[in-house]
């Protein structure tokens, strides 16, 4: 009579626990089978859809009395057998072993139809019994090999068999699919019309059903191209080796010699076969870019790798990995317990190339003698820093392939299911032009940023995931605004999956947006030239910032362009945004040696703004052919009259004073000077944006006129009035942004300017 036919004959009501004074203390012994009985109908219950609908009359536990060596228990429809070693003692062993054949009574009873299926039987038993971290610290085996070892052992409940079906089981996060699915036919009555196989048990169930693509951009982090779900969490296969190695390669006061140790290949060890040619010794670098998951286990066998990622644990954590690995086989993806997605590993990648240049420098050899090495795509990536990845079912299929590459502006993640990464490494170079065609302007820009304020007075938050590399290693920053000379103390600050938002005193409400990352870097003194008056605003912008900010060029010439004018559209627009990216490339005229700053001495910056057409479209442009800094100004003809007291124009321009007159773009004055009985008059010019930024008026004054202590100044417009007018660009309707800036540059020569003294 099979299994099936005794059940239904046993089954009838819920389940009394009998012993027969065998094994001791019997009360003990059933409060233990009750609870684990209710603990494992809760989970069949959760799986299944519902409660099972029959029970056992009884469930006897007795004492095994031809048990074999190798098993603690046994047991058949309503009868447990137990082993019990020490008599009176109910040790975990017992327990787990009195769980995982209650495991067995409960679908005997819920699910009659699978009694011969003898791997689903002892499958669900090792998921819910609780045992399964015990047979996950055995020495790794590859998925492939478990599933050998599964379905060609004699019986599923050996301990060969059994270590084999926990590194199964273990290649899911959360409940085997597989097992949930088998669940509910048995709670809805369905028909087993086969029994469960290796081959479905293994099947991972969280692959992405579509290719998934996303690059961002290294220097402001903002999204420039995605492609189907990259948000969606799926095994990594070993697309995060880069991350252990980099966590293994980090001195501290602990482990000063942080370098990772030479390992001897083992021959015919499955997981060494990692290429031809491997050397006597096999380093941390090679290893890396063979992909060698041998050389980390055995890493990891001496007790020096790092564990969950090391420093760079909490940073992947951040991102969206859905669990830390308990061992070396789950960081590099030989075991798919966790998972992450496109977009989390594109930001992963994004601060490991801030924090370990180092380590992005190491992949670019991936297409050189790694595993994209002697593919005609090799040479188009060359340069490219890439890290490949596979996820394999048990037969060993590839069942997701990984490509992260990473260059000097961008970073894609590519994740295509059934591939291997060589089989599509041909889509990289495309996508990578495609999103360089697609949006101008990537290249990185520097500003020094917010340097009219005390340092100590700006505060930064970040509202995605914050981190402060110090010395390469990534500290997580308060989720809470903070000092922003504090974040960038000891290296780069960088906000993965928002700008950072800041704020500081009589500043906007709610602060600014900076989609880029933060460095401090204090700026040489400055010394303004013998005999130019300067105002103290103007010493501050002149001597540049402690802070440097660094974006996409297109993102700080946008956000120069609202700071200017936000109304601004069209080709106005355009022409404005080609000649704030001109000067930009020019920006060591402004400040030699350094970033350009973020004041109007070189151009007024407030922050990363949403892109429009127009700035894409205007970087699309060829370079402009000046080679000088191109002056620009709001314009316009608005009439003002402003007052300054003579103490004000005095101060900035000498005591004294007689006369002012404009033209050319200068301020022409006259000053009293000499001993009292032979006075003369010293006539002195200056650039007019001088008097303009110093007295912080309109635009240039057109004139000026005595009102006894005070000095009338009239003019029109916004701005010093030189170069291009802003203004008259946007009433200029019909003009091409070429005609704009011709009309506005004309008599500029077009060769590079000879090169000038100063600092600043």
């Amino acid at each position: 009579m099979g299994w099936a036919v005794a059940v239904a004959v046993l089954l009838s009501a819920s389940p009394t626990f009998v012993t027969r004074g065998d094994v001791t203390p019997e009360a003990d012994l059933r409060r233990e089978a009750q609870a684990a009985w209710t603990s494992l109908e809760a989970q069949y219950t959760a799986q299944a859809g519902g409660l099972p609908t029959r029970a056992p009359a009884t469930v006897t536990l007795q004492k095994g009395t031809v048990l074999p060596p190798e098993r603690n228990a046994q047991g058949r429809p309503g009868v447990v057998e137990l082993r019990q070693n020490t008599l009176g003692v109910l040790d975990a062993r017992l327990i787990t072993a009195l769980r995982h054949e209650l495991a067995h009574q409960v679908l005997w009873w819920a699910c009659p139809a699978s009694s011969e299926d003898r791997l689903f039987h002892e499958a669900f038993a090792l998921t819910v019994s609780g045992e399964l971290p015990a047979w996950r610290e055995a020495p790794y085996q590859s998925l492939s090999r478990a599933a050998k070892e599964v379905a060609s052992a004699p019986a599923v409940d050996t301990p060969r068999a059994r270590k084999g079906l926990a590194r199964i089981l273990g290649e899911h996060v959360g409940f085997p699919a597989a097992l949930t699915r088998r669940l509910r036919q048995c709670h809805d009555g369905t028909r087993w019309a086969s029994n469960l196989s290796v081959e479905e048990l293994a099947d991972v169930a969280v692959l992405a059903p579509e290719p998934a693509t996303v690059v961002v951009s290294r220097h402001s982090g903002e999204v420039l191209f995605a492609e189907g779900d990259v948000r969606r969490a799926v095994p990594y296969g070993s697309a995060l080796k880069p991350f252990v190695y980099a966590a293994g390669t980090v001195a501290s006061a602990s482990a000063p010699d942080a370098s990772p140790p030479l390992l001897a290949p083992r021959v015919g060890v499955q997981e060494w076969a990692c290429g031809a040619g491997l050397p006597p010794k096999v380093d941390a670098r090679l290893a890396l870019l063979r992909s060698c998951n041998g050389y980390f286990l055995d890493w990891e066998a001496t007790g020096r790798a790092p564990q969950a990622f090391g420093v760079w644990g909490p940073v992947l954590s951040a991102v969206g990995l859905t669990g830390l690995p308990a061992d070396m086989t789950e960081a590099i993806g030989l075991r798919s317990a966790h998972g992450l997605s496109p977009w989390g590993m594109a930001q992963a990648y994004r601060l490991l190339a801030e924090g370990r240049p180092d380590v992005l420098a190491l992949l670019t050899g991936n297409v050189e003698e790694g595993t994209l090495s002697g593919l005609s795509t090799s040479k188009a990536l060359k340069g490219v820093a890439t890290k490949t990845g596979t996820v394999r079912d048990a037969a060993s299929r590839p069942q997701l392939g990984w490509i992260a590459a990473v260059d000097a502006d961008l970073v894609l993640v590519a994740v295509r299911p059934g591939k291997m990464p060589r089989h599509f490494v041909d889509e990289i170079p495309a996508l990578l032009a495609r999103v360089r065609k697609q949006t101008a302007g990537l290249e990185a820009a520097r500003v020094q940023v917010l340097g009219l304020l005390p340092s100590a007075s700006v505060e930064a938050r970040c509202a995605g995931a914050g981190f402060a590399l110090e010395d390469g290693v990534p500290r997580p920053t308060p989720t809470d605004f903070s000092r922003l000379d504090a974040l960038t103390a000891k290296g780069t600050a960088v906000c993965l999956g928002s700008p950072w938002r800041v704020r500081f005193p009589d500043g906007p409400d709610g602060g600014r947006d900076y989609a880029g990352v933060f460095t401090w870097s204090p700026p040489p003194p400055y010394r303004p030239p013998p005999g130019v008056p300067t105002t103290p605003s103007a010493l501050k912008a002149r001597r540049g910032s402690d802070f440097v900010f660094r974006t996409t060029r297109v993102q700080y010439t946008a956000g120069v362009v609202a700071a200017e004018d936000v109304t601004l559209q069209g080709e106005a627009r355009v022409a404005l945004s080609r000649v704030v990216a001109h000067n930009e490339r020019h920006g060591a005229l402004r400040h030699p040696g350094r970033a350009l700053c973020d004041t109007t001495h070189c151009q007024a910056f407030r922050g990363t703004v949403r892109l429009r057409p127009e700035d894409t479209r205007a970087l699309k442009h060829p370079p402009l052919k000046w080679g000088t800094w191109l002056t620009f100004s709001q314009g316009g003809s608005t009439p003002w009259r402003e007052f300054r007291s003579r103490a004000q124009v005095e101060a900035l321009l000498g005591t004294h004073l007689v006369s002012l007159r404009f033209e050319s773009g200068r301020v022409r004055y006259l000053r009293t000077e000499g001993e009292a009985g032979a006075p003369y008059e010293d006539a002195r010019s200056l650039p007019c944006d001088t008097l303009r930024a110093g007295l912080q008026l309109p635009s240039c004054p057109q004139r000026a006129s005595f009102d006894g202590p005070r000095l009338l100044f009239e003019g029109q417009g916004r701005g010093h009035g030189e170069g291009l007018d802003v203004e008259a660009a946007k009433a200029a309707t019909g003009l091409s942004s070429d005609a704009l800036l011709h009309r506005a540059y004309e008599a500029l020569p077009t060769r590079p300017p000879a090169p000038q003294a100063g600092g600043g």
